[in-house]
């Protein structure tokens, strides 16, 4: 629902998939996976990934990069992928509130070291995204100018540090265009994409 050119509310209607449907789904998974360097898992909640622990078993197995998208209220079964992306909302339900900064990096990591990850990467709205690593803690300032509509936004942001990993870019600087990119969509109205003129000039 838009008011005034911004996003003001957002309403699903949706069935949950059959148990054909999931198991078609793993078969085409399982197909697909010899082909690509990076897989992006994201189901929104919806119940399209109830097998996202086999699918990432087999991707790191086969020495893809694996990045997730969390929901819910249990994220045990993200265990072991490459990147696990959640907002601030989703990183609160699991490791519950903090209060500082400090507090915030020492939930961060240990859910990271809990869940076997290589990097978790918090998005903040706007306060920007923070990347967790064994190695360091990179803070990237929001880079949105006006924000008019939030819809496909970490979707962006994963989808544009996929690819930049693809390509062999290092995590940080992967994040840095993904933040980016994040920035530029929100001040478009309803679920837009990003150019590479916009992300790396003409």
């Amino acid at each position: 629902m838009i008011g005034r050119q911004q996003q003001l509310l957002r309403i699903d209607f949706e069935d949950a998939p059959t148990d054909v449907v999931l198991r078609d789904k793993l078969t085409h998974f399982n197909a697909l996976l010899p082909d690509y360097d990076v897989i992006v898992l994201s189901d929104y909640n919806k119940g399209s990934l109830v097998n996202v622990a086999q699918m990432i078993a087999a991707g790191r197995a086969a020495g893809k990069i694996v990045m997730v998208d969390p929901k819910g209220d249990d994220f045990s079964h993200y265990a072991g992928a490459t990147v696990l992306t959640p907002n601030k909302s989703e990183l609160r339900r699991i490791v519950g509130s903090w209060s500082s900064e400090e507090q915030l990096t020492a939930k961060a990591q240990a859910l990271r070291e809990q869940l076997r990850l290589d990097a978790l990467l918090l998005t903040r709205s706007e306060e920007g995204m923070t990347l967790y690593t064994a190695d360091e803690i990179v803070h990237m300032q929001a880079a949105a100018r006006e924000v008019y509509d939030v819809s496909g936004a970490g979707d962006t942001v994963i989808a544009t540090m996929a690819a930049m990993l693809g390509a062999g870019m290092p995590m940080a600087e992967a994040v840095a265009i993904a933040n980016r990119a994040g920035g530029i969509v929100v001040g478009k109205l309803g679920t837009a994409t990003v150019t590479r003129e916009e992300l790396f000039g003409a």
